[in-house]
């Protein structure tokens, strides 16, 4: 299958990866043209804009950190809606239900149809093609896309045919996996400020009910090296939870818990830490606290 792709940053570049394993042929674009580099070098063909992705491929994936540049990709003057042979976009970008209904409705002007594909995993499931992938729109479109988004992960679900479906669960996980990292950093700083080893600590945690994305991903990877590399920047979480907090108000739904882990973050991101790792978020737990976690790997 060929297959255009918009946008291959920290979770782009791994995703078309994938793709290119699974065998697909790939036409790429990116504003930075060091980002493509790596996969022309592995035979995929370059484009100098997105439409001239959409002259040479049907089906294009689009993977961007903001709505703004989600707009210009898909409907600007050198937009996805100006090429000649796309047919269908695929979203993997978290950007809310409303703006999604809003891109289906304008790009299916254009005769262009889309399935909304969130993904959650973060760049370590994108590098390891062990992403969940989560999809509504046409079922017939998702099955005959489904070869492509097996690259990515082992769980792909089709969660509605309504545009914006897959967004509300990606929310959903988003504000889910937030409120763990922020809990999981108060709850091991605890831990080891009296005095509990903090490698027993997480092995315990992790046997019982109190195990989460945090405790079993990011702390392990990028907490206990005191490397604060998990790959995904706070300016992009303070995005998602604002979504996820749009979404909730939208529909009338109390967040009195999700508003606490967004003034949480929002603390840190007050600071200049926008740019940071968001495992960076231990650190501000720390300083309250007067206590740091020993680096044990």
């Amino acid at each position: 299958m060929e297959l255009g792709f918009v946008g291959v940053g920290a979770m782009g570049a791994p995703m078309a990866g994938r793709l290119l394993d699974g065998g697909h042929s790939l036409v790429v674009h990116d504003v930075r043209p060091e980002a493509v580099a790596p996969l022309a070098a592995r035979q995929a063909r370059t484009a100098e804009s997105p439409k001239a992705v959409a002259d040479m491929a049907e089906t294009v994936i689009v993977s961007l950190p903001t709505l703004g540049a989600w707009r210009e990709v898909g409907l600007g003057e050198e937009g996805l809606a100006k090429g000649g042979r796309i047919a269908k976009v695929v979203n993997t970008c978290t950007v809310g239900s409303g703006f999604i209904r809003e891109m289906a409705a304008a790009l299916g002007d254009s005769g262009i149809e889309m399935l909304d594909c969130p993904i959650s995993g973060g760049p370590p499931g994108a590098e390891a093609g062990t992403l969940s992938v989560m999809a509504s729109g046409s079922r017939a479109l998702f099955d005959e896309l489904r070869p492509a988004l097996d690259c990515w992960g082992h769980t792909v679900v089709h969660v509605g045919e309504e545009p914006g479906a897959a967004q509300t669960v990606k929310l959903v996980n988003n504000i889910l996996s937030a409120a763990a990292l922020a809990v999981t950093s108060e709850a091991l700083v605890m831990g080891s400020k009296a005095g509990v080893d903090l490698e027993a600590m997480l092995e315990a945690v992790n046997a019982g009910s109190g195990r989460n994305s945090a405790t079993v991903g990011k702390i392990p990877t990028s907490v206990l090296d005191r490397s604060f590399a998990y790959g995904a920047a706070l300016d992009i979480l303070m995005k998602d939870i604002e979504l996820a907090l749009a979404e909730a108000e939208r529909l009338q739904v109390p967040s009195w818990v999700s508003s606490a882990v967004r003034q949480f973050f929002r603390h840190w991101h007050m600071q200049g830490k926008g740019r940071e790792d968001i495992t960076s978020i231990v650190q501000m737990v720390e300083g309250f606290a007067g206590h740091t976690l020993p680096k044990v790997r």
